[in-house]
């Protein structure tokens, strides 16, 4: 699904510790597969190069992405928040890209066609920051321009990429993503999720 055009990396997040969650919630199941395993899946449907960025639960969840195809990132710092990880992240990227995916582990609702949206968008207008719409916010998944990737290293705690979209707001392209609305913080979550109706 991939396509030709301005190289873009993505980045999938997925350091943290999941205390909400009681146990990690990479290795969580929907469908029998693992949520970070899915993540990662999703992220080479539409981008060449991906990065994965670890920290709380490395040891446990590096095995699962051995043949994955994606780069791997340890961030020793998980327990400062979301925002150690963009950094680490967005440091290890390949100076040749033109932009960054930026993606949550446990954002499960999200599909290719979604992503492909935002690329689409992106790749209409390449200088622009496009992030998904949904809930009465603006996040991830979203995509920042080269130009803005040295930002990130601003970011503190649990300041995400919220936190550049609205510095930015002027140069944000919004995509109506209502499926970016769900993801998995507790087991009652993915119960939710996976529970027949």
């Amino acid at each position: 699904m991939t396509t030709d055009g301005p190289h873009l990396h993505a980045l999938v997040l997925a350091a943290g510790a999941a205390r909400r969650f009681g146990s990690p919630k990479q290795l969580a199941r929907i469908d029998g597969q693992p949520l970070l395993q899915r993540a990662v899946q999703l992220a080479t449907k539409v981008s060449r190069a991906v990065t994965v960025v670890l920290g709380a639960h490395a040891a446990q969840l590096t095995p699962m992405l051995k043949h994955s195809g994606a780069s791997i990132v340890i961030n020793r710092n998980w327990d400062e928040g979301l925002a150690s990880s963009l950094r680490e992240g967005v440091r290890a990227v390949p100076a040749g890209c033109d932009g960054v995916l930026v993606m949550l582990a446990d954002q499960v609702a999200v599909t290719a066609d979604d992503l492909m949206r935002l690329i689409s968008a992106w790749r209409a207008q390449p200088e622009h920051l496009i992030a998904a719409a949904y809930a009465g916010h603006v996040g991830v998944p979203a995509i920042f321009p080269r130009w803005s990737l040295p930002d990130f290293d601003a970011l503190r705690g649990d300041g995400g990429a919220r936190v550049l979209l609205a510095r930015h707001a002027a140069r944000v392209q919004r995509v109506q993503l209502p499926s970016a609305a769900i993801d998995i913080d507790t087991p009652e979550d993915l119960a939710a999720l996976t529970t027949p109706r």
